[in-house]
């Protein structure tokens, strides 16, 4: 039975230096749509990974499979074990730029070192920030124009990758990404009446992704599944000495340099994703005055630090890395908070029972049998959504023809050059173009900012 608490308080806890333990069914209740649909979404979309890692860390499907699995447990580690009422996830956006700068390593052990390196330095940026609570007036620093770039950047690699991975399942891909598009952002589609067949394909759009995928795929031949019962023995031994500092050793100076630019434009991103958290926790505090929903940027960092490095020493690098939030599934939550106390108590109800359940499902053999096949869509789905996603926000961001085009110059430059080029270049283009003296003002910069995150 959840813990009682009074009405606009915060959600009861075990508090322990600035964050707070809550577990299902003991701080919050069980709520089964939460549990049931996450598992199943949380373990399809972090196993869309895998063939990632396997292609750039040289590794096979079974110590890949291993990384999934343990960092489904970090992913949770956000909510319960933390306390931030976030969905967590990855830093999705940076994943395609991400794969641009590991391109330029070989495949294996130098992209394992080039990986850990950016680990290593985005967890300092969020030590620091953290500590020092810097991380608004850095963000106000970055001119938009420059961060609209590194957003639009994200969108042509994303875009980028998935010209060639059409390829390989053309009438299973195209499929899932008609059914996706269209459920999410079709206008004629947003349109319809609103029932409840609309409302609960809506709340499912990739698992209807996977699944028009999955027929397409078996009737055209580009899929096969093979199912076995059993249970899956992660590989933890190879795991640690394939893809971790235990068995790689640390990376070279000059990676540690490589990977700064990388790094500070993966912390602007996770900067954005924190006042997109914010808008959409705001709007929640207002819609439910029973409970106060606990913001904490600072708590945040530290989180995002355990979480990163526990990662690191525990299972390995990853690719991307733990970000504060997992957007469509924070809306879906918030959603479901707004309409009513019965059908989440807490927001905390929703946030920590998303994920519990992938964690168990992800050692099942029957569920790594049906999911093995899916795997490219995941992946495909997970990319093509960062990257619509990522080229509608950068587009809201600019608001001048100059700014657009230069967004557009920065984006094309770090996805095809890397990020150096993309940050060196686009504040050189930027002092031309724009010139600092038309830079917005601080508070300008956070409300423009805060408008494009709703």
């Amino acid at each position: 039975m959840a813990k009682k608490r009074k009405y606009g308080e915060i959600q009861p806890g075990i508090k322990w230096g600035p964050f707070v333990l809550r577990l299902p069914g003991v701080h919050v209740g069980i709520s089964w749509p939460e549990v049931l649909q996450g598992g199943v979404l949380s373990l399809a979309t972090g196993g869309a990974l895998a063939p990632l890692m396997m292609q750039y860390f040289d590794i096979s499907f079974e110590v890949a499979w291993s990384i999934v699995a343990i960092h489904l447990f970090w992913v949770w580690t956000q909510t319960f074990l933390f306390g931030d009422a976030y969905t967590a996830g990855w830093i999705t956006p940076s994943l395609p730029l991400t794969l641009v700068f590991l391109g330029n390593y070989a495949p294996g052990t130098e992209a394992v070192q080039a990986m850990i390196a950016i680990t290593f330095i985005v967890c300092a940026l969020f030590l620091f920030f953290g500590l020092t609570g810097l991380g608004a007036k850095f963000n106000s620093i970055i001119p938009v124009p420059l961060k609209a770039g590194i957003i639009m950047g994200a969108a042509i690699a994303a875009f980028q990758s998935e010209l060639t991975r059409v390829q390989t399942l053309p009438i299973t891909l195209i499929t899932a990404w008609i059914v996706v598009l269209t459920i999410m952002f079709s206008i004629p589609f947003k349109k319809l009446p609103n029932s409840k067949i609309k409302l609960i394909v809506t709340s499912n759009a990739i698992l209807a992704g996977f699944a028009f995928a999955a027929i397409a795929g078996l009737i055209s031949g580009e899929l096969t599944f093979d199912i076995e019962w059993g249970i899956f023995i992660p590989q933890y031994g190879e795991m640690l000495a394939t893809i971790s500092p235990w068995g790689v050793g640390m990376p070279t100076f000059s990676m540690f340099i490589a990977a700064i630019p990388i790094s500070i434009m993966i912390y602007i991103l996770v900067f954005g994703d924190l006042l997109v958290a914010d808008t959409l926790l705001k709007g929640a505090d207002k819609a439910r005055p029973d409970e106060k929903i606990d913001v904490n940027h600072t708590r945040t960092h530290f989180a995002l630090v355990f979480r990163n490095l526990g990662q690191l020493f525990t299972a390995g690098v990853l690719i991307p890395l733990h970000g504060p939030i997992w957007t469509g599934v924070q809306v879906y939550i918030i959603e479901r908070y707004k309409s009513s106390k019965k059908a989440l108590d807490s927001i905390f109800t929703g946030t920590i029972n998303w994920y519990w359940l992938a964690f168990p499902l992800a050692f099942l053999t029957p569920m790594i049998g049906i999911m093995a096949p899916l795997l490219p869509v995941a992946l495909s789905l997970t990319l093509l959504l960062t990257g619509f996603a990522c080229a509608y926000v950068a587009m809201s961001m600019v608001t001048d023809n100059t700014s657009r085009g230069l967004a557009l110059a920065i984006g094309m430059l770090t996805a095809v050059q890397g990020p150096i080029w993309g940050i060196g270049a686009g504040l050189l283009l930027y002092l031309i173009l724009i010139g600092k003296s038309n830079q917005p003002s601080e508070s300008e910069n956070q409300e423009q900012q805060q408008e494009n995150s709703a």
